[in-house]
């Protein structure tokens, strides 16, 4: 049997390897107290919140998984970065954002706690988003670290809550909210390609049918607008762009509108209650259609029905 000291000593060596466990973008494990992550494919999500303050080094080798945006949701977070053979300090407060190139190698001290939303965008993505936009593939874009940005922040905002309840959220809007963040960071901070001027780019009409009746064939909308753009012989953030430049709505926006619309003959014409009419037009719950009528409407829709003579 072990005497206790040597007891104590063999426990800690077993701990030693897990404590310093680092995640896959270099954190410690162990000091993480919200350690959240989404992987979408083209994208990837994540909420990264430290325990403490302890400073966190961070140490990455270059590779080809593409770009990292992190969005701070806290404030008097600073970190130490290596570049170009020196080390510069930056002050991270709410709405600061950094951006990085996997492909650079990454080293970095995290002084104090932190609390972040980080989106991923694949190599993928950003390279066939830049030959849609008339370019010649992958745009170079800037390394920023402690700049404030306050529609990263705000989407920052949205994200967090996504990741809060991911199991509830619509796989369609969680794939339009990283076309909208990525395509944000390349209007911002991407250089311009050779020949990338806009132009303007619809829907054909065979397009449009077919994608309107992908989004109304599914009554809770779980269709991804990966489906609905490879039907449509396009990639995921060409159709988001063309199919709001046709309709003047993203996809999530003209379904919400559809539904809404439905539920209103239905109020109009039945004496079905609120909760069978938000289940009959593919709302999570009478919570989510009331809110969502309100919006759009201007009214909930019991005093909607009471006005309508129901």
């Amino acid at each position: 049997m072990l005497n206790p000291s040597l007891a104590s000593a063999a426990s800690c060596a077993s701990l030693e390897p897990a404590a310093r466990r680092k995640d896959s973008l270099g954190c410690l494990s162990s000091q993480l107290q919200h350690d959240v992550e989404l992987d979408t494919g083209e994208f990837r999500f994540y909420r990264k919140c430290t325990r403490g303050s302890e400073t966190n080094p961070v140490a990455l080798d270059g590779c080809d998984r593409g770009f990292l945006i992190g969005v701070s949701l806290g404030t008097a977070h600073r970190r130490r970065i290596y570049s170009q053979h020196r080390w510069t300090t930056h002050e991270f407060e709410r709405d600061s954002v950094y951006v990085r190139n996997f492909a650079d190698d990454y080293r970095a001290e995290l002084l104090g706690g932190f609390d972040f939303v980080l989106i991923e965008l694949s190599r993928a993505f950003v390279s066939d988003t830049c030959h849609e936009r008339g370019g010649s593939g992958l745009a170079r874009i800037a390394t920023v670290a402690g700049s404030k940005d306050p529609v990263l922040g705000h989407l920052a905002q949205v994200l967090a809550l996504t990741l809060q309840a991911q199991h509830k959220a619509s796989p369609l809007f969680v794939e339009q909210l990283g076309v909208t963040i990525g395509t944000h960071l390349l209007d911002r901070y991407g250089e311009p390609a050779r020949g990338s001027d806009r132009v303007s780019r619809r829907l054909s009409a065979w397009q449009e049918a077919r994608a309107k009746d992908m989004l109304l064939a599914r009554a809770q909308g779980n269709v991804s607008i990966e489906e609905i753009a490879a039907a449509c012989n396009l990639s995921r953030s060409y159709f988001i762009r063309a199919f709001r430049e046709t309709t003047h709505r993203t996809p999530h926006q003209w379904l919400l509108e559809r539904r809404v619309e439905e539920a209103r003959e239905l109020l109009r014409r039945s004496d079905r209650s609120l909760s069978d009419i938000a289940i009959a037009c593919g709302f999570s719950d009478q919570s989510h259609f009331t809110r969502t009528f309100s919006q759009l409407v201007g009214t909930p829709p019991g005093h909607w029905r009471r006005q309508a003579g129901r």
